[in-house]
């Protein structure tokens, strides 16, 4: 009489097709137990399949019951893990590559067989349709989060998208402005109502986002320091919004420079007349950069307001987030430590900072940012030109500056093409 298995040992028979059939009962993700089969074209595979099936009984990890596909798994997770957990423009970003890349590539491919050659095969299909470098690193980051959280849910073991080397991408060198074009720059924009903005682009190296999210409530003049707590994001369907920021590197108590304090002294007087003129029109946020009508700036057009003053500088063009490399390659003319610029600079990494630190190397440039703040603070005591006055009107500038030789009509207060022509709703 033949010797009957003990209980969990589980069992293999050869079926009537000629494949090993392994059988035995685990623990479903469920929480049932349920008699599974593994097959193998011989018996040695099935047994294999048998004694991983157990392996894993043994560990207390559960056997998912349905076979789930990579598409149908990152639906799941774009929807009940990243929707609910991260900022929208972040779930937007991986909903973005879920839809393009991810699904139309791996989606019918079981999540249990997801091997390293499937991802390789992905990224080699990627660089053969030329999408950038970029593009193919997020890709990658995203598949790797989803597919950590499927090993946490206990329906993988591990991680084959860790196993792939990240797809390389040409890095976009980035040649910030001279000291000299920063005055200059700041010189040209000296009469703009959003002026202190671009004082405090330059010196903290604020995000647009950040920038336009600080509030007065922020700022303690007593102590000269500023603590950036919000930023402006739009969302998609709702108009513009005041957000928390979303890392502790962010949020730090930065202190402020004697050039941005006289900035935001003089912000805070040109807003006190801006609403009065307002009246009851003025939408009350107490952010310190402003419509003329209290609400808050859209990021897009104040990016687009930078780039018009850059045009009528005359400087060399820059886009609005370059301006932090700017920020960074003055402190390193200053000699400032990587971990002191780092704090100022925001960046989560000092490896972030270092390789900034790279542009300034020479003496002449090291001399000449050592004069910044003091040529700075010179420059916004100088009389600016009148063709160049797009905010304040003759008479209010402060009383300790002289006024212009002739006054601009009511007008002109505003420069046509300079601001756009439709400044962003308040919030609801």
């Amino acid at each position: 009489m033949a010797k009957k298995n003990p209980n969990g040992a589980g069992s293999i028979t050869r079926r009537k097709d000629g494949l090993y059939e392994a059988r035995v009962y685990v623990t479903t993700t469920e929480g049932e137990k349920k008699r599974i089969s593994r097959y193998g074209k011989t018996y040695d595979e099935a047994a294999e399949a048998l004694a991983r099936a157990k392996e894993l009984e043994e560990k207390g990890v559960p056997t998912p019951t349905k076979a789930v596909k990579v598409g149908e798994y990152l639906t799941y997770w774009l929807a009940e893990i990243v929707k609910p957990n991260q900022r929208e423009t972040t779930y937007d970003k991986y909903e973005t590559m879920v839809r393009l890349y991810l699904v139309p590539k791996l989606g019918t491919k079981r999540l249990t067989k997801l091997g390293i050659q499937d991802v390789r095969t992905l990224f080699s299909r990627l660089r053969a349709d030329e999408v950038g470098g970029a593009t193919q690193q997020e890709c990658m980051k995203v598949l790797r989060n989803a597919l950590n959280r499927a090993i946490r849910e206990e329906l993988l073991l591990r991680n084959v998208a860790e196993l792939v080397d990240m797809p390389k991408a040409d890095s976009k060198e980035v040649i910030p402005w001279t000291v000299s074009e920063a005055i200059t720059f700041l010189r040209s924009a000296r009469a703009h109502r959003l002026c202190a903005a671009f004082v405090l682009a330059l010196a903290l190296a604020f995000r647009r986002g950040e920038l336009l999210g600080l509030r007065w409530v922020d700022i303690d003049f007593s102590t000269g320091t500023i603590h950036p707590r919000r930023q402006v994001q739009r969302k998609k369907g709702k108009g513009l919004a005041l957000v928390d920021l979303k890392t502790e590197a962010s949020t730090g108590a930065l202190p402020l420079p004697r050039l941005c304090l006289e900035a935001l002294g003089e912000r805070r007087e040109l807003q006190r007349r801006e609403k009065a003129r307002a009246g009851l029109d003025w939408t009350e946020y107490d952010l310190i950069f402003t419509t003329e009508t209290g609400g808050p700036v859209d990021p897009d057009g104040f990016s687009d307001t930078f780039e018009r003053r850059v045009r009528r500088s005359g400087v060399r063009r820059i886009p609005l987030k370059d301006t932090r490399h700017t920020t960074a390659s003055l402190l390193a003319a200053l000699e400032v430590h990587p971990n002191d610029a780092q704090k100022i600079l925001r960046h989560a990494r000092v490896t972030t900072t270092l390789g900034i630190y790279t542009h300034v190397t020479t003496t002449t440039q090291r001399a000449a940012a050592s004069a910044l703040g003091e040529r700075f603070r010179e420059l916004m005591d100088r009389v600016p030109d009148p063709q160049e006055v797009v905010a304040l009107r003759p008479h209010e500038l402060p009383a300790s500056r002289p006024a212009l030789a002739a006054p601009l009509p009511e007008s002109q207060i505003f420069v046509p093409g300079l601001i756009p022509k439709t400044l962003p709703e308040p919030l609801a």
